[in-house]
């Protein structure tokens, strides 16, 4: 018999490293991380390595100011095998069926609808850049495939005002925020209206008008930056609050350890969101850590720490909208560990086939995919039928081939758009350096494709 302790218990629990109380669950659906009352593995490794038997009377606690512990005069280490993993909090079955009635987060029905249509969307989307990658008419692309929950679910729990750094696989929030057909696909062929000017590659996105921003290709750099926005807003308390997003292979980084230390000793109001997809472009998670997972690590931090079904929509969004709560109500980062798995490869520059069976991708495709869960959830609540996705899927995708037969035909930015933004005003040895350039072409200019490139009409200064 299980019975639910109170939240504000299991978060000082957490707090405390003590998120070993999860016995034998290995599922949850409770995000208030229902426990065993009774007696449990942290309880038995608290007695056994932390505690004394001796008939004398025992010392005062230490006091060494950087641990929180009692005295033990057994001469033992604490294994990581000794206990449980974190449970995976999930709300639906992959049926999509509600386990607990009141964990549905009872969410209207344009809203799910609209969240099923973004996660949708972006699979067409996906669909069609890639497939012009293969024809080489955009150089690079990411697909999200088998992911889309972890981006809609958790972008639907946050604020307008909220800020967001991701990694590079998280296009589902933008979508959700607001970023057009039209601004992914001028990003992807770094056209004149492209937001970044050309500048990046593709789906290296930005939007600073949405909050979110702009992806830079080195792992893990996103991480520190994150915290630091966080403790500004922490400073200026106005209520919002950072997410941060990246992927359990970048959690190896050394920046992910600054990360995690300095909001914890800053208290800043952050949530770092991992999206465990099984793989390091092509390192499992069997080699790249022994300890359980990324959520694990969290506690050792001093971090509210939660694992959640990835491929449950419902299940983050309630995750990410406690947790939103928490950071900043409570100025405390909090992390989540979405579990879910990378259907697509990892980009257009890898063959996944290499290093995983074909057998295995095709099971999660069929079985525990985000998008087939959540529109069983709403076939049930009878928001959604056939008639309704076979409309849906033809408008949707004419909506996003009209927007890439629209990007592909405008010109490059002008290429004097190289030279500036670098520094709030170009300094003289960058307009040495223009000049240079404009010599350059007024000579040579016959060998370079200069009528691909638009013309700015604003001087560059």
């Amino acid at each position: 018999m299980r019975q639910a302790t109170t939240i504000k218990t299991i978060l000082r629990c957490f707090s405390n490293t003590s998120y070993l109380n999860s016995g034998c669950v290995q599922s949850c659906h409770r995000v208030s991380f229902s426990i065993p009352a009774s007696v449990s593995n942290a309880q038995l490794i608290r007695n056994r390595y932390f505690s004394s038997d001796t008939s004398t009377e025992r010392e005062d606690r230490p006091e060494f100011p950087g641990a929180k512990s009692g005295w033990t005069d057994r001469l033992e280490f604490v294994k990581s095998d000794l206990y449980d993993g974190i449970p995976v909090y999930r709300v639906m079955d992959r049926e999509g069926k509600v386990l607990q009635e009141d964990q549905d987060p009872k969410l209207p029905e344009e809203m799910v609808v609209q969240m099923y249509r973004s996660m949708t969307l972006l699979n067409t989307m996906d669909r069609i850049l890639y497939e012009s990658q293969r024809q080489g008419r955009i150089s690079f692309y990411m697909t999200n495939y088998g992911e889309e929950g972890t981006h809609v679910g958790s972008a639907a729990a946050l604020n307008p005002d909220d800020m967001v750094f991701g990694q590079y696989r998280e296009s589902g929030v933008l979508m959700w925020r607001g970023f057009t057909l039209d601004n992914f696909m001028n990003q992807c062929y770094g056209n004149e209206l492209d937001l970044g000017k050309g500048r990046q590659m593709p789906v290296h996105y930005g939007s600073k008008d949405l909050g979110f921003v702009t992806i830079s290709s080195p792992l893990g750099t996103q991480m520190p930056q994150a915290v630091g926005a966080a403790y500004a807003f922490k400073r200026a308390q106005k209520g919002q609050c950072v997410i941060c997003y990246f992927g359990e292979g970048a959690a190896s980084e050394g920046d992910a350890h600054a990360a995690f230390n300095f909001s914890a000793t800053l208290e800043c109001p952050i949530i770092f969101f991992c999206r465990n997809n099984g793989y390091a472009i092509s390192t499992p998670t069997s080699e790249q850590y022994r300890g359980d997972g990324i959520a694990g690590r969290g506690p050792a931090y001093g971090l509210l720490s939660i694992r959640v079904d990835g491929n449950d929509t419902l299940a983050v969004y309630n995750a990410t909208k406690r947790a939103r709560e928490m950071a900043v109500k409570e100025n405390r980062p909090v992390l989540i560990e979405a579990m879910t798995y990378r259907i697509g490869h990892h980009s257009t520059s890898d063959d996944s086939s290499a290093y995983r069976s074909v057998d295995e991708v095709r099971f999660w495709d069929s079985t525990d995919h985000p998008i087939s869960r959540l529109r069983n959830y709403m076939v049930r609540q009878d928001w959604w039928n056939d008639d309704k996705e076979k409309e849906w899927k033809k408008k949707s995708k004419v909506a996003v081939m009209e927007a890439f037969a629209r990007a592909e035909k405008k010109l490059k930015p002008d290429w004097r758009l190289m030279f500036s933004d670098v520094y709030e005003k170009m300094t003289p040895d960058l307009k040495e350096q223009l000049q240079g350039m404009e010599e350059h072409l007024k000579k040579y200019g016959d060998h370079y494709p200069l009528k691909n490139y638009a013309k700015s009409n604003t001087p560059i200064e």
